[in-house]
């Protein structure tokens, strides 16, 4: 493999640490372009789920022995470390969760509870079924309205719209971060500011961002930052809400049981503390501290670096992809990063991914989860290669040929 790139930091260290590049599939070689839809773990990360499991496996919080205050230690700091890499003012601030679709049903639960007939939800026309459906619930059972802001071809936001789309009305914006369908980065920070402007809270969905690019929410202001730790080169069934301490505080639980009590009676219940008000029984407690670890291997790189070298490499698939007549790209707004979704005229999107798959590549073909867009664009899905900052040029121009060989046998 190609063993540095433009911006400078070494691809076969990296590689190294990952073992299921190593793979092969079919007889070859893996290349791995599915990292939108999970991403490959280090070996930190690898080592840690083994650590819990072999010598510290016990419950966490009030345990008095030694192997329970080990593993409460472990997943405390790893809290700690997911608070400090994402600048949230206070440990207790960052709720764990199963996903990026657990943290937003708890909002919408929780949050949604104070919504009245007649306000306002904003979600933009790029969302993920989580940032839609959820809404859609919450909107049937408040009364309240869900108002779409549009995208134009290129698959950026209408930025131009916003203002009108914002009214006194508008109690919450929930919006992406970067599409996991178009690659498209979003001006949240200045959706957030437009949104503060007529009262409304906003909640960005970081499912597809965290994993690429400094997230920093003090900067932000963002109300709330959802997440989930497969996408971030962590485990599965564990993610993270972030929300600001005061609307948390003012938000009843999501979900009763043990540890999120101070005081159980049958007359009554008087709940715990954040984070403990949210995270109801015993949580995904390898999965929590494995993401902590996550979160160390990614303080080792320049996420400045690591953006910079993901759009280098979706650029680079782009205009190979663009030497092909027929092929058209879904998404080409001015800032993206890490995503190339395409169409070939008179191919099926599956078709395409079922023999790239057979020469040992990993493409996600579909809707992505997001079939309004695909609605949008008039097709019934696209072949998606989404990278991470271990692929190579040299990866991109095997997959071109392989695409090129594709083309040809379904023609």
């Amino acid at each position: 493999m190609n063993s540095t790139s433009t911006i400078g930091f070494n691809i076969n260290e990296i590689r190294e640490q990952f073992p299921a590049l190593r793979r092969q599939v079919y007889g070859k070689n893996l290349i791995y372009f599915d990292n939108g839809a999970t991403s490959q773990k280090p070996q930190n990360v690898l080592d840690a789920i083994q650590q819990y499991y072999t010598k510290d496996n016990a419950n966490i919080h009030r345990g008095v022995h030694f192997l329970s205050q080990q593993a409460t230690n472990e997943y405390e700091v790893a809290r700690k470390t997911i608070q400090q890499y994402i600048n949230a003012p206070k440990s207790e601030e960052v709720i764990f969760t199963k996903g990026t679709t657990d943290s937003i049903n708890l909002i919408a639960f929780s949050f949604g509870q104070r919504l009245k007939p007649g306000d306002e939800i904003l979600i933009s026309e790029m969302e993920h079924h989580s940032n839609i459906v959820r809404w859609q619930m919450l909107c049937e059972r408040q009364g309240c309205t869900l108002k779409v802001l549009p995208i134009n071809e290129k698959g950026e936001l209408e930025m131009d719209l916003l203002d009108t789309y914002l009214t006194e009305k508008t109690k919450l914006v929930s919006i992406t971060h970067i599409s996991n369908t178009l690659g498209t980065i979003n001006p949240v920070k200045t959706i957030t500011q437009k949104a503060h402007a007529v009262g409304a809270k906003v909640v960005i969905d970081g499912a597809q961002s965290i994993q690429h690019k400094k997230v920093d929410v003090q900067a932000l202001d963002c109300d709330f930052y959802v997440f989930s730790g497969h996408k971030v080169f962590g485990p599965t069934g564990i993610g993270v809400l972030y929300g600001k301490e005061a609307i948390l505080n003012d938000m009843p639980p999501y979900q009763g049981g043990g540890d999120m009590i101070a005081k159980v009676t049958f007359e009554r219940t008087t709940y715990n503390e954040l984070p403990f008000k949210f995270e109801a029984g015993t949580p995904h407690i390898a999965g929590g501290i494995c993401l902590g670890k996550a979160f160390e291997f990614l303080n080792k790189l320049d996420m400045d670096k690591v953006l910079a070298y993901e759009a280098e490499l979706c650029a680079y698939a782009e205009d190979m992809l663009s030497t092909f007549e027929g092929v058209r790209i879904i998404g080409t707004a001015k800032k993206k990063t890490s995503v190339v979704s395409f169409v070939v005229d008179g191919i099926h999107p599956f078709d395409m991914g079922t023999l790239l798959d057979k020469q040992g590549i990993a493409v996600r073909t579909g809707h992505h989860c997001t079939q309004p867009l695909m609605d949008k664009f008039g097709i019934p899905g696209t072949i998606r290669a989404s990278f991470a900052f271990y692929n190579t040029k040299e990866e991109i121009d095997i997959f071109i040929r392989a695409v090129e060989k594709s083309i040809q046998m379904l023609s």
